[in-house]
């Protein structure tokens, strides 16, 4: 059995540019811009090289020049209080891009649960969003993050899916439910970005009703 083990990558420091809070207890967090990346990679972000990074999805256009991370905080979490407190010029560290949630021109649903809309928020920056239809399902009406924009730029594309409020031109449920009351699913990719019990929950809906394994790409959120 061989004793090598594979490198993480380095953590590089990043200088903060801007910290918003989008929602309650929601942020985007900024730093310039200096790497290349595909929309739908992760970074692994730290506040210090002495605690283990946690994983984000980037949340911006690939030509922008900053680089945007969203975020809800976890009370009972070490990094994301920490980071929800920081100003511009306080440092971050964050390791290169990578992962293989990728999305092409191809005709493609996107299907997200809260803050894993980033991913797809980053492929409708990137100018990727011809041809897609997004649903983005959250409990509270005030955790449609981006939706003015989205909304306006995607139209009846964009649906919105919301469990615990109700509001006109908003599906009155949860995601699984919108997709259960679709006859016909098209031929097409389906990727789902969210917790593990929504990914495992929808990706089986969506096998049910005909779509192909081999068509459903999941990103998990943690």
């Amino acid at each position: 059995m061989s004793g090598s083990t594979k490198k993480e990558p380095p953590l590089l420091r990043q200088i903060i540019t801007n910290n918003v809070e989008i929602s309650p207890g929601v942020h985007v967090i900024s730093f310039r811009r200096d790497f290349e990346f595909l929309p739908g990679q992760v970074v692994k972000i730290g506040i210090d090289t002495d605690h283990p990074p946690r994983i984000y999805s980037i949340c911006s256009g690939n030509q922008e020049d900053e680089v945007r991370i969203l975020f809800n905080i976890k009370d009972d979490g070490f990094l994301t209080p920490k980071m929800a407190a920081m100003i511009p010029g306080d440092q971050l560290f964050v390791s290169e891009p990578y992962g293989s949630f990728l999305d092409h021109k191809e005709p493609a649903w996107w299907i997200a649960t809260g803050t894993g809309i980033a991913p797809f928020y980053s492929m409708f920056r990137s100018g990727l969003n011809e041809g897609k239809k997004l649903i983005h399902g959250v409990r509270q009406l005030n955790q449609f993050y981006f939706e003015d924009e989205l909304d306006w730029a995607m139209g009846n594309n964009y649906v919105r899916c919301c469990s615990g409020e109700q509001s006109c031109d908003v599906f009155p449920g949860r995601v699984s439910k919108y997709l259960t009351e679709i006859n016909q699913l098209p031929d097409v990719n389906y990727f789902i970005c969210g917790k593990a019990l929504m990914v495992v929950e929808v990706r089986d809906l969506l096998i049910e009703k005909g779509v192909n394994y081999e068509n459903i790409i999941a990103e998990i959120y943690f």
